[in-house]
């Protein structure tokens, strides 16, 4: 593989790469690590390695690993980013060429501690990325080879899927890992995820119930995407073969001890087995799930996430009729 083509197959990996010349300067970065480092690709190429690696010991590694052509693996090594801020990764060295790869890992930094589903999720995410960058890879190189608007507009929703999982990804991953809240439209992410449900191969049948005075709410639209999404899997799983989107507007609703003066109440109603006895009291828990090969991670998702947005994700369930209700308030949204 020459070095353009490898530049271009790095280029669309969410690992963080560089390539080091002989001289041991920089010469090009992938853009997930000058994301990952808040730092201009360009910037960087022709400065000194010391400008990534914060251990002056670590350049002289590297040096080392040039001239005996061996391999090394660095735990926890520290990158300098602006602002005199440090990330800590692990960094695969080894010889390209006449240069090195250095092949970026960077660790989740701490973050105030919201329950013990956000490490568990981090973990996981570091797991994902990876695969999810080769399925936007191939699903670019589909959209360029096939005919048909249709065709190439489902590998263009893949390619977007890819996209916004990518960013949840990083978000748990790294310091950003706050909602990202601006005013947004429920309906249009229900018409989203209709549309992403009818792609699927045992697409349900699907009924709209909106309240028409429903206000644009505040949150975080890519985060609230993949709760509804969750949900709506769910119950396919479950054997559902209907699905009713409903939204309603309440008034002095009551979460724990608190009560909303205004909310927004979005149910995702199937028609499936429901939820088993053995697990209503614990079906939001970690890593609890009614399948074989499920990870109970889906939910207890899904209800942090309602939580971070100051709601919360209630069920009822019976046979024929399973209900989650994600509650949301709009008071925010009213008061900007």
């Amino acid at each position: 593989m020459s070095e353009l083509t490898w530049r271009q197959w790095a280029g669309q990996v969410a690992t963080g790469m560089a390539l080091v010349d002989a001289d041991l300067r920089v010469r090009w970065l992938n853009p997930a690590l000058a994301e990952t480092l808040a730092l201009g690709a360009r910037s960087v190429v022709g400065q000194p390695l010391g400008v990534l690696l914060a251990d002056v010991d670590a350049v002289a590694q590297a040096g080392r690993v040039l001239a005996e052509q061996r391999p090394l693996q660095w735990r926890g090594m520290a990158l300098s980013t602006p602002g005199d801020r440090t990330i800590n990764a692990d960094i695969a060295v080894q010889p390209f060429d006449d240069g090195l790869l250095l092949e970026v890992h960077a660790l989740a930094e701490p973050v105030a501690a919201r329950s013990p589903l956000s490490a568990t999720l981090r973990g996981f995410a570091h797991e994902v990325k990876n695969p999810l960058a080769g399925l936007r890879g191939a699903a670019q190189l589909l959209q360029r080879r096939v005919d048909g608007e249709d065709l190439q507009a489902l590998a263009g929703m893949i390619i977007d899927e890819a996209d916004r999982l990518g960013a949840l990804a990083n978000r748990l991953l790294f310091h950003d890992g706050a909602a990202r809240l601006g005013p947004l439209n429920i309906h249009h992410l229900l018409e989203r995820l209709g549309d992403l449900l009818q792609a699927e191969p045992a697409a349900p049948r699907l009924r709209h119930d909106y309240d028409p005075s429903a206000p644009e709410l505040f949150g975080d639209a890519d985060r609230l995407q993949q709760v509804l999404l969750n949900l709506a899997r769910n119950a396919l799983e479950a054997g559902a073969k209907q699905l009713t989107f409903r939204t309603r507007v309440e008034h002095g609703v009551r979460l724990g001890e608190r009560v909303l003066r205004m909310a927004l109440r979005v149910d995702v109603i199937d028609d499936g087995a429901g939820v088993p006895a053995a697990l209503r009291e614990t079906l939001f828990e970690p890593l609890v799930s009614g399948r074989v090969d499920g990870t109970g991670l889906g939910l207890a998702l899904s209800r942090e996430i309602a939580q971070e947005h100051g709601g919360d994700l209630r069920y009822t369930s019976y046979p024929g009729e399973t209900v989650f209700s994600l509650y949301l308030p709009l008071e925010k949204a009213h008061g900007r």
